[in-house]
């Protein structure tokens, strides 16, 4: 993989370059960075000219200028489509990853060759009284890490993965997460119902793992629901970061979605 920074942003990403093959964009979970998708990295750059990022405040994406937020993540990825000359992507988003990647293919959907969302919900649509319980959960997280950030990290990694190595792998992640980053997920709510509930025109797979949280789970389903051209799957053995605990299965049930496979 390529590292480089997308100039003007505080953004940095890796790419594994691939001439005329299709591409993919990964995006990964809060409190992460774009080693979550090392087990995704060499299985897709057979077929694919894979790239990953670190969101703001995440990784190496830390040295920001004023006014510098999650909610420009789609801008910032238009950028990185203008440079690399790319016209069309397969989007995958892991949890807010899922949420982001929504956010670019609302407002340039044109530029979307299809959507993946892994524990994520649908923002143009999504559910109040979820919306209140999620906030819930969100607050006591970041309480725990106001007060110290491996106490947050032990607590996220046990909801957030099911497996052994993916609670593990996701823990290294949380404790290099800096107190001061989350300033810059705050503006995420400004992305929820703000688009008018559209059918979209590219396919989407939507997904989550069977060990999830029972409000994560029941969000994903009633997005498909309300969704005609989707997909949905549910990963075994899995919690909310399908991709670290089960990183064979999601990579099989992924490339079977991009080739079109799916009967939806």
């Amino acid at each position: 993989m390529i590292e480089k920074h997308l100039s003007g942003t505080p953004i940095h990403y890796w790419i594994k370059e691939k001439e005329l093959a299709e591409s993919i964009l990964f995006v990964h979970a809060a409190f992460a960075d774009h080693t979550s998708f090392d087990e995704q990295i060499e299985f897709f750059a057979k077929e694919y000219q894979v790239i990953t990022l670190d969101l703001i405040g995440h990784g190496k994406s830390i040295k920001t200028q004023k006014g510098d937020n999650i909610s420009k993540t789609a801008d910032y990825i238009y950028k990185l489509l203008e440079i690399e000359g790319i016209n069309k992507i397969h989007l995958v988003g892991i949890s807010i990853g899922a949420l982001l990647i929504q956010d670019f293919a609302n407002k340039f959907p044109d530029k979307v060759a299809s959507l993946c969302c892994i524990g994520g919900y649908n923002i143009n649509n999504f559910d109040s009284a979820l919306q209140k319980e999620n906030s819930g959960e969100q607050v006591k997280m970041m309480l725990k890490a106001v007060i110290s950030i491996k106490w947050f990290a032990k607590s996220n990694k046990l909801i957030s993965a099911f497996t052994t190595e993916g609670q593990e792998k996701f823990y290294n992640m949380n404790i290099r997460f800096k107190k001061r980053s989350f300033m810059y997920l705050a503006e995420l709510k400004n992305l929820i119902n703000k688009f008018k509930v559209t059918n979209r025109t590219y396919p989407i797979l939507i997904g989550c793992g069977k060990y999830d949280i029972p409000m994560a789970i029941k969000a994903a389903n009633m997005w498909h629901e309300s969704e005609p051209k989707s997909k949905m799957v549910v990963f075994e053995n899995a919690g909310h970061l399908v991709n670290m605990d089960t990183p064979q299965e999601f990579n099989e049930n992924l490339i079977i979605f991009l080739k079109g496979n799916y009967e939806v």
